[in-house]
């Protein structure tokens, strides 16, 4: 009589889910090959910009067009933040506490996996009348390389992408925030970042008063 597997476990093998032996997950790996290959530009080019073709239809106005760049962004976000967060080293794995720790695990982490550099710099809105106001700045956003803004449409910035992603990891990080994408770079001769932009970080009120209240018991 021949042998027919059960498929219930032996004594040699453990039951259950097995881990591999370097503590690493289906998580660690990288979606290309290796760590170190890079999507093609001219890919990533072309897919962006039937997204951007595809939230242009039936708009009413460029606020609205940007809507719809933030919303795609927005769920991007929140799984990248999981995704960056198991990726770090186990005694690291920890979601941030504060505005500035968030802030820079944007500035660093999110910026270096999406454009594989640092957003250039970080700034806090020196207007004493918006203390919820934070500002990443990025002298050369990637999505607005390769997009050609029609001139009735000058004010649109194609980075309200990127502002979905960084909104969608402020919140799931527990620190609500409307994030916008502003063009401050200008077309004259001698520019040296003619398409540079700040990302406006606004934190809702409740974000503040949980600041304070740590800093007033420490």
């Amino acid at each position: 009589m021949s042998h027919v597997p059960t498929g219930k476990p032996t004594g040699k093998e453990p039951a259950g889910l097995r881990y591999p032996t370097n503590g690493k997950t289906i998580y660690h790996r990288p979606l290309n090959r290796s760590k170190t290959a890079e999507l093609s530009q001219s890919s990533f080019a072309y897919l962006f910009s039937e997204m951007v073709t595809y939230a242009q239809r039936r708009v009413t106005g460029i606020q609205e067009l940007e809507k719809r760049l933030n919303n795609q962004g927005h769920p991007i976000g929140l799984k990248l933040l999981d995704l960056l967060l198991i990726r770090e080293p186990a005694r690291s794995q920890t979601r941030p506490l504060n505005i500035i720790s968030l802030l820079q695990f944007i500035k660093m982490s999110l910026w270096q996996h999406l454009f594989g550099r640092q957003a250039d710099r970080l700034e806090k809105s020196s207007n004493p009348d918006t203390p919820d106001e934070y500002m990443i700045i990025d002298n050369e956003p990637l999505v607005n390389a390769y997009i050609s803004v029609p001139r009735e449409m000058s004010q649109l910035n194609c980075a309200a992408y990127v502002a979905g992603i960084v909104e969608g990891v402020c919140d799931g990080a527990a620190f609500p925030a409307r994030v916008t994408a502003h063009s401050v770079g200008g077309n004259e001769d001698g520019e040296m970042w003619p398409g540079k932009t700040v990302f406006l970080l606004k934190f809702q009120p409740e974000v503040l008063e949980r600041e304070a209240l740590i800093a007033s018991k420490v």
